[in-house]
């Protein structure tokens, strides 16, 4: 079977290693232009699935946007039996999804019709589901609308961050997608219709997202936290000064008098882990990163910083 693949972040990767892997005949693979990263932009930084495409001598495509003639022809000449799609960062047009034979498939991190949309990993983190996966779906014009051919769920460990979930999500995914391939391979698959009454949506993150809520509950913070670990970070101030926090959990208190000991944002003990007040419960935070600075343990900062109880994250 002779597919092109289109991706660009690391959780891709496991797809596209998993195909080469298996045998597929990956003619091309469609990736993001490199982005300018440093303090002047003027480094420009491949995806993880140019690096690895270029490694392995597959023809890489990289356009600035998926669209025209041009780019339809260029596909075209790739002669593709199929199309697969993993976290590419583009909508593809109609058009584009009828190049290959047999259209496209997309691996997408959630249990479909759940969480469609951008963001399903940190969001299914972020609204304390039990469990998520990967669903394996035909693409249509919709977002995230299409038939689904293969589903594989997997429960979501209480401490979880958004980045070891990902990590997980894509070996899961990879496999999956080969499931799918073989299937397909074999003769004619009916995908599943989605029950799109049920569906909820997993919108992109914005920064305004990942900004802690002291009013909330210690639960929800702890979530909130987990799910932009590392990137973006989940962010608050502290004097006037930006400062993201990581190894989020609710304390489980024996003492719930002890929970309400100052208002919402209020450090209430300081050491290994800092202690916070919120609108429900007290949270523990294990690391910090201060706007600026590396990533260190809360008990650095606190001394750096000389933190007694009573300040306040705003």
């Amino acid at each position: 079977m002779r597919l092109v693949f289109f991706g660009t972040p690391g959780f891709a990767v496991p797809s596209l290693k998993a195909l080469l892997a298996a045998g597929f005949d990956v003619a091309a693979v469609v990736t993001q232009p490199d982005k300018p990263r440093g303090r002047s932009r003027s480094r420009l930084v491949a995806s993880p699935i140019k690096v690895i495409a270029e490694d392995l001598e597959v023809p890489v495509l990289q356009p600035v946007k998926p669209v025209g003639d041009v780019f339809e022809e260029t596909l075209r000449r790739f002669d593709p039996d199929i199309g697969v799609v993993v976290a590419y960062g583009h909508i593809l047009r109609p058009e584009v999804l009828a190049t290959p034979r047999m259209g496209m498939i997309n691996v997408h991190a959630s249990l479909l019709p759940r969480l469609r949309g951008a963001g399903p990993i940190p969001w299914a983190i972020l609204n304390g589901d039990a469990e998520t996966g990967v669903s394996v779906m035909q693409m249509e014009a919709g977002l995230d609308s299409g038939p689904v051919y293969h589903r594989v769920s997997t429960p979501i460990a209480p401490d979880e961050t958004g980045a070891e979930l990902a990590n997980r999500l894509a070996q899961i995914g990879g496999a999956a997608l080969i499931e799918t391939l073989t299937a397909l391979m074999k003769g004619p698959v009916q995908p599943t219709p989605q029950d799109h009454s049920l569906a909820t949506f997993a919108p992109k993150i914005d920064r305004e997202l990942c900004r802690l809520i002291w009013q909330e509950d210690a639960e929800r913070c702890a979530r909130r936290i987990r799910a932009f670990d590392p990137e973006p970070g989940a962010w608050t101030t502290f004097e006037g000064g930006e400062i993201k926090l990581f190894g989020g959990r609710r304390h489980e208190s024996l003492n719930p008098a002890a929970d309400t000991a100052g208002p919402p944002g209020t450090v209430l003990q300081t050491g290994e882990r800092i202690s916070i007040a919120t609108g429900k419960g007290t949270l523990l935070v294990r690391e910090v990163q201060p706007a600026g600075r590396k990533r260190m343990s809360a008990a650095e900062w606190v001394r750096g910083r000389q933190v007694t109880p009573g300040q306040q994250f705003a």
